[in-house]
């Protein structure tokens, strides 16, 4: 067994390394690799620990508030390092902590547009309502304050795979689940699963993320439809005109089948409506996100 001296100098060390046989030296290499190889994929390849904590607040400061629409935001809050992930699984929502308008605490869950793919921070769309408590919070927000968070929360959490395809019955701010599913699906190469979504507004200016959700409709033409639902309808227009309707589902929606799912978020009288409908159509297999999850984004 070859063993180096205890104080050599390089020339020494030289020589000496010169003297051990090669096949020696490739046997040590092979051994360093055997070992090195695997340390390095363990260390590139593990999940990075999330941020959030399920059971205490963690503040994270606001960066960059954007106004989308004349009641709705673009909230963009910092990780404590550029590298940092929100660690919140895909189904899944957060606990937002504020003050209402008398200075009265309130919590209100969120689904973060974002997914673990974006390092550094996470953000949320935000409809504010005029008499909504956590909605004034919001509005008050500035860049530089601080939200507390907690997460992550839900019952519901995404398999790749555990369904052929999803129908998506989305209202309001109810997009934001669904726009977090979505782009997990879209997202994700070795995801084959097909998504149908019908999302419904009052206006053209009240659809949330129109812009992604077109780009989506755009880039995975097989993958994924849109269908947009206005009560008040600009002219001319080619979508669906006043409330989602049975027909609506059946002809935008997959076809009821054991490996299809439907998932559904808006407001408590639309959710009523749908659940009734899908019922009549057949569907077995229904999620609805206000009831299991507590997660609609509406404010009240």
């Amino acid at each position: 067994m070859f063993q180096l001296p205890y104080s050599v100098t390089f020339e020494s060390l030289k020589m000496e390394l010169m003297q051990i046989p090669q096949a020696h030296v490739l046997r040590i290499a092979i051994a360093l690799s055997l070992v090195a190889i695997p340390a390095a994929y363990l260390y590139f390849t593990k999940k990075p620990k999330g941020c959030l904590n399920p059971d205490e607040f963690t503040e994270f400061k606001l960066v960059k508030k954007t106004q989308l629409s004349h009641n709705t935001a673009r909230f963009r809050f910092s990780l404590p390092t550029p590298t940092s992930v929100l660690g919140l699984p895909v189904g899944q929502h957060v606990i937002c902590r504020g003050k209402d308008n008398q200075g009265e605490e309130v919590t209100r869950p969120y689904t973060p547009i974002t997914l673990d793919s974006n390092v550094g921070y996470f953000e949320l769309v935000v409809k504010m309502y005029p008499m909504g408590k956590m909605s004034h919070h919001f509005r008050e927000l500035q860049e530089g304050d601080y939200l507390p968070v907690k997460g992550p929360k839900g019952l519901f959490n995404y398999k790749p795979g555990q369904a052929r395809a999803f129908g998506m019955l989305a209202g309001g701010s109810g997009i934001t689940p669904m726009f977090q599913l979505i782009r997990a699906i879209l997202e994700n190469r070795k995801d084959k699963t097909n998504v149908h979504l019908i999302y419904a507004n009052v206006t053209l200016d009240d659809i949330l993320l129109k812009e992604e959700l077109d780009a989506f409709a755009r880039n995975f033409p097989n993958r994924f439809k849109v269908f947009y639902v206005l009560n008040q309808p600009p002219v001319p227009w080619n979508g669906g005109v006043g409330f989602i309707t049975k027909e609506m589902i059946q002809t935008h929606c997959p076809a009821p089948a054991p490996d299809v799912q439907i998932l559904r978020c808006g407001p408590p009288a639309m959710n009523k409506s749908m659940k009734a409908h899908i019922d009549a159509l057949g569907y077995t297999s229904d999620i609805c996100y206000n009831e299991t999850l507590g997660n609609s984004g509406e404010d009240n």
